[in-house]
This record gives C-alpha cells, sequence and structure tokens, in this order.
C-alpha cells in the first residue's frame, strides 16, 4: 500500500503519516505482504510527501521524528499552488500506484486575506483534484475538510450529511473551505470521503501543540487569573455557544480508521467532541487544570435579533482588514475567533461514531485531558517574552548558572534570561527534564547547556563545577533556586531527624559547595554576582517550617559574611526572600491551592530585578515588616505565628496519614489570615 500525504510536516500531518507509518509496519497487513496479481504496489509501501524544495529542513525533521518509521517516506518535490503539484516525469513515476492520497495542505489563519486563502484552499484544492484524476489505478481521495463549511452564522444542528444550506460566508477562511470541498464533491472523478474535524488542539495524552490558535489564546489571561485570584474566590462567567474541540490524536486515529474502512466513499464525516463544551464549560476545564478558581455561575448572553444581527455582519464587512488585524493584536485574539462566544451551531457526529463502532476509538471529554494541554502549553508555549534593555546589557555573552532549572522559579527564570542574551547552564537532577528546557529556550531563540547533577552529592557537585569551569572558564551569575522545603512541626519530626539533614544538605552545604567551586573564577576576573533563593519565612520565623528556615538561614548567614570578604573584587551578592510561590515544591500542601501567591513568573521577574539592579536583598513589604517587628516587639510577632500556627492543620503526612478525609478549603477565618498575612508559609 502506498500514500501521497500534502500537508504533511503541518500539525495534523505529522501525526498522521506517523500513524501511516505504523500501519505499513504491521505484520500481515496488505502493506506488509506481496498483494494479489494485478496490483502495482510493492511489499514495503512507502508514503509520498509533498514538499516544497523550502520546506526541505521540515521535511527532514519529520523523518527524525518517526525514527526507524521514517525510512518509509520519500520526499516528492512541488507545490499545490502549482497546476499539476510536481514535476510530470515524477507524476508518471507515480502513476498507478497510489492507494490512498490525504489532502491535508491548507492555511488556517483567523486573520488570513482573501488572496491568500484563495490562492492556497480553494485553487490548492482544485490542483490537488485534478492530480489525483490523473493518477489512475486504486487510488482514492482523503479531504480534510472542516467543520469551518457551516460558516460563522448558522444556527441549529448540522448533520453529516448537509453541505450547501444557503450559510452565509463572511470570512475568507470559512469560504475557501466549503469551496475546496465543493470542488471535491463536485470534480474528483475518483471516490472520495471528506473530513471535518473541529477546533484542533494538542494531543491529549502528552499536550502536543504547535503553535497557538482556537482556545490557546485565551491560556495567557486565564493564567493570570489563576495566578491572581485565590482559589476560593467564586467566579461569574458565561455559558456562550457550543466549541466543537477535538484533540489532535482522535482527529488522526479516526481518520486513518475511516480512510480503510471499505464502504464510505462520497460520505463526510464530523471528528468533535459528541457532547460540545459550552464556552464557559471550556474556560472552567482550563481554570481547572491551572488550579484556579471556579465559575460559581455562569450566564447566556442574550440573543441578537436577525435584523441586529444582518446590521452587524454590514458593519463587520464595513471595517477594513488593517483595523481589524489591529484590533486583533491589541486584545491577542483574531476578532473572528470570538465569533465562538455566541456561535449557535452544533454538529452532530453519529455518522462518525456509527462507522468508528468496534475499533474503541472515541473522542475524549476536554475535562479528562484539558490538564494535558494545559502542561504543555505553560511548558513549550508560554515563552512570549520581551527583556528590557537593561537586562540585555548586563546579560549580553554572560554565563549564567542557575540550579532548580527544570520547573518552577528556576524554568520561568533560565527562559527569560536566555531570551534576554544570556549562555544559561542549566543544572538539575533529571537530564531529561532538562533537555525539554534546553529544547524550550532553543525554540524561543536563545543558548543554554545542560550539566545535570545531583545536588545533594558534594563529589557530584565538585564534577559539575569542574566540567563547566572546562567548558566556560567561568561563572558570572550564580543563581542558587534548587530548594528542599519540609512542611512539618517539630513535634512531629521526633523520629524524623533526617528532614533536617536532608534539608540542610541541599539548601546549605550543596549551595555553599558550589558558591566554593566557582568563586576562585570569580575572584580572578574581579566580576561576579551570587543570588540566592532564600524564603520570607527566614524574616518572619514560620512556624512549621524549622527545617526549612533553618537551612535557609544558614545560607544567608553565610553569605552575609562572604559579602565583606568579596566587595573589593567587585563581586556582588543579592539574598531573595521568596513569598509563597505556586510550584511544584507546594503542590503536595493542597491548602495552598486556596491561599495567595506569587507565579513563578513573577518569582522569575524577581530575580531579573536582581541582576539588573544588584541589590543586597530583596524582600516583600510583608517579610520586612516581619523581620522589624520580630526585632521590636519579638513576643507579638510569636504571638501572631502562633495564631497561625493553630490555625491552619499539618498535612495528612505530617499526621502519619490520620484524616486523610480532612477538608482542603480554607474557612472563612483562615482565608482572611491568609490575606492579611499574604505571602507567608502557613
Amino acid at each position: 500500500m502506498n500514500y501521497f500525504v500534502t500537508g504533511a510536516t503541518g500539525f495534523i500531518g505529522k501525526f498522521l503519516v506517523a500513524r501511516l507509518a505504523q500501519r505499513l509496519a504491521e505484520p500481515g497487513t496488505a502493506s506488509a505482504k506481496p498483494r494479489g496479481k494485478g496490483t502495482t504496489a510493492t511489499s514495503e509501501g512507502k508514503i509520498y510527501v509533498l514538499v516544497r524544495e523550502s520546506s526541505q529542513e521540515k521535511f527532514d525533521e519529520l523523518k527524525e521524528r518517526l525514527g526507524e518509521y521514517g525510512e518509509r517516506l520519500v520526499a516528492v518535490y512541488g507545490d499545490i499552488t502549482t497546476p499539476g503539484l510536481i514535476a510530470p516525469a515524477e507524476a508518471k513515476k507515480l502513476k498507478g500506484k497510489i492507494d490512498h492520497v490525504f489532502h491535508l495542505a491548507a492555511v488556517y489563519d483567523m486573520n488570513m486575506d482573501d488572496a491568500t486563502a484563495d490562492r492556497v484552499n480553494t485553487e490548492g484544492t482544485r490542483n490537488v483534484v485534478d492530480f489525483v484524476n490523473e493518477l489512475g489505478g486504486p487510488v482514492r481521495l482523503h479531504h480534510m475538510s472542516s467543520v469551518a463549511v457551516a460558516g460563522g452564522d448558522y444556527a441549529g444542528r448540522f448533520m453529516e450529511a448537509m453541505f450547501d444550506e444557503g450559510q452565509p460566508l463572511r470570512h475568507p477562511y470559512f469560504r475557501t473551505k466549503f469551496q475546496a470541498e465543493k470542488i471535491v464533491r463536485e470534480e474528483s472523478k475518483v471516490p472520495f470521503r471528506i473530513y471535518r474535524p473541529g477546533a484542533v488542539v494538542g494531543d491529549s495524552k502528552t499536550g502536543e501543540i504547535d503553535k497557538i490558535d482556537g482556545p490557546y489564546y485565551f491560556f495567557k489571561a486565564l493564567q493570570k487569573i489563576s495566578h491572581r485570584i485565590p482559589k476560593w474566590i467564586p467566579l461569574l462567567g458565561i455559558e456562550g455557544g457550543r466549541v466543537p474541540v477535538v484533540p489532535v490524536d482522535y482527529v488522526v486515529a479516526a481518520l486513518d480508521a475511516l480512510a480503510h474502512k471499505p464502504g464510505l466513499d462520497g460520505d463526510a464525516f464530523h471528528l468533535v467532541q459528541s457532547h460540545a463544551p459550552t464556552v464557559g464549560e471550556l474556560l472552567g476545564a482550563f481554570l481547572a487544570a491551572a488550579h484556579g478558581p471556579e465559575f460559581a455561575n455562569k450566564f447566556e448572553l442574550p440573543a441578537m435579533p436577525p435584523a441586529l444581527r444582518r446590521f452587524s455582519a454590514r458593519v463587520g464587512n464595513a471595517i477594513p482588514e488593517s483595523a481589524k488585524a489591529q484590533l486583533s493584536k491589541t486584545i491577542g485574539v483574531p476578532v473572528s475567533v470570538l465569533g465562538y462566544i455566541t456561535n449557535r451551531a452544533v454538529f452532530d457526529d453519529k455518522e462518525t461514531r456509527a462507522a468508528l463502532a468496534g475499533t474503541h476509538i472515541k473522542c475524549p471529554d476536554i475535562n479528562d485531558y484539558a490538564p494535558a494541554l494545559w502542561q504543555y502549553w505553560e511548558q513549550f508555549l508560554d515563552i512570549n517574552y520581551q527583556p528590557s534593555p537593561r537586562l540585555t546589557r548586563r546579560l549580553a555573552g554572560k554565563v549564567v548558572l542557575i540550579t532548580g532549572a527544570s520547573s518552577g522559579i528556576g524554568f520561568a527564570t533560565a527562559k527569560k534570561l536566555a531570551i534576554a542574551g544570556a549562555k544559561v547552564i542549566l543544572v538539575a537532577r533529571t537530564e531529561s527534564k532538562l533537555e525539554e528546557t534546553r529544547q524550550i529556550i532553543e525554540k524561543a531563540g536563545g543558548e543554554s547547556y545542560v550539566y545535570p547533577c545531583d545536588l545533594n552529592s558534594l563529589e557530584a557537585i565538585d564534577a559539575m563545577a569542574a566540567a563547566v569551569l572546562k567548558d566556560f572558564g567561568h561563572v558570572d551569575i550564580l543563581i542558587n533556586n534548587a530548594g528542599r522545603s519540609i512542611r512539618r512541626a517539630v513535634n512531629e519530626s521526633y523520629e524524623r531527624f533526617h528532614d533536617f539533614e536532608r534539608t540542610m544538605q541541599l539548601n546549605y552545604f550543596g549551595a555553599v559547595r558550589l558558591i566554593m567551586a566557582l568563586l576562585p573564577a570569580m575572584q580572578h576576573r574581579r566580576s561576579g554576582h551570587i543570588i540566592n533563593v532564600s524564603s520570607i519565612g527566614v524574616l518572619a520565623n514560620a512556624a512549621r517550617f524549622s527545617a526549612y528556615v533553618a537551612s535557609k538561614s544558614a545560607l544567608d548567614a553565610f553569605t552575609r559574611c562572604l559579602s565583606a570578604e568579596v566587595k573589593a573584587h567587585h563581586i556582588h551578592t543579592t539574598a531573595i526572600y521568596m513569598p509563597l510561590v505556586r510550584t511544584p515544591m507546594i503542590a503536595p500542601t493542597k491548602m495552598y491551592n486556596y491561599v495567595p501567591t506569587w507565579s513563578p513568573d513573577d518569582a522569575a521577574n524577581t530575580l531579573v530585578k536582581a541582576i539588573v539592579e544588584r541589590p543586597k536583598s530583596i524582600a516583600t513589604t510583608l517579610g520586612t515588616a516581619a523581620s522589624i517587628s520580630y526585632a521590636l516587639w519579638p513576643k507579638v510577632n510569636d504571638y501572631i505565628l502562633s495564631k497561625g500556627f493553630q490555625l491552619f492543620p499539618s498535612s495528612t503526612a505530617a499526621r502519619s496519614g490520620k484524616d486523610k478525609d480532612a477538608k482542603t478549603k480554607p474557612t472563612l477565618e483562615q482565608v482572611v489570615f491568609a490575606n492579611v498575612f499574604k505571602g507567608e508559609h502557613w
């Protein structure tokens, strides 16, 4: 069996080609063994990929992505916007040898102009149909259409058998996807099948996506809400229209299964979640994935009278495209995407579900995979950062070493500093996570290097530091960010002395060992900056954190003593007394979901400030006030901390698993206390 695929290097295409390659490799299938007499496909089976010569690098990346399966890919150079697609000589070689043509290539851009849409989506599809008509043999055309063929104003249930219902198609994407499907229906001389996916999002298992699109336009706003508004505060939202959301892995699995099932020629299939979520339900799912507050209530937007809708449409058409583009840039969302707020179409997928019966292929519910989408976006795509000129000047060509760089504060900081021009050395225990971080930084245009190290081991620290100095000669800025926090009262720690030993080992001895390994080169160069990520607990003497606060206090005292010794060498030291930050380190304490915290981005911005301004220390207003109050009124300070100690419960782990069903939602008194002492550890 042989395939020909357009758009193979695109998002859906990459997943489809991988699945087809796996199908070809399956033993006992028609694609893995010689077929009967009279057939022309070879036993090996190939996937011919239409590639523009300028996209050779993308094709190479696709082959590499597929690993051993990549050997089945064959590049065929051409372009769907060119009549005939490929050179006549190449087309002759393929004549009669292709079983399935998958046409995925299209321009999807909600800010697209009419000329581009016509050239690629409409005329490009006509060129593909003409090409397939000339192939001959047992070829079948599979056209990737879209639910966009229903237009933006269709009201009611849109069935799979429906197509031309007289619907208005005002947007270039809607119009050209409709026209492209019509070309397939009317001009194809070979059997064809049509697939209409909804708003395609990332893989439901890994979250993988290649760009900001559809629901992702709202992720940054949702992230800010989750960071700024405590989980206990109820939100008021809108219900809105239904969003035909669908994960890419379901689209590809369904496409593969439907393409190879007999008896479906001429049919169209809606690839969507059967019960499409409303806008409010969709945003709620992503807020939950972001550990943000919940919608206590959602209200319906009043329906716009038909006459007013028509008038609104005329006004919208009269607005210049340049003005729409500027508005989209200002709000961060294409204007056309906002149409889903009042979307009145519901896409029925009854025929698709019937055709997939027995395959175990089913579209998952968005609530089940929203966390995977959110995590992938936050890690790989949330890289939109514009460094200040001062930071860029400060970091130009500088070598920055960050411990704990694979998650939380370290991860967020590494991205910012690399984008600003630093050579960032990434240090943490797990090499695979560091490699992910490096790839993200590289994607953002930054420069970083991976040095895995178990910072609990002094010998490992020595080896890592020696390797860094051998490769770079020096480190300009050292950020001791890695740390271990333990939330357990002293009277719950009588049998856990190792808690004190291991926090001291990582937070104090590990940091000091690294400082001492890198300091000689700083002194020799008469330049350097040591930044220690400390804690507000050092200033406020947080109860239940005796092991953690003691280790951070020890590092604080060491660095204050060191500061005087290295001042003449122009080496700066900065202690940052971080408040509570929502990182993986505090995740086990579920109560922290409901108290005010900083985001990793807030913390990273504080580290950026430290690099630019080189202050002796940075603390929040509360941290400074706590330090002053302890110096002037220690008994008052103890009284307040004692109240907090009694008010907030110990963790389930600290209670030896007792009261596992204890409520994690805070009481009103706890909420008030946590907000008065914002950022403190309780």
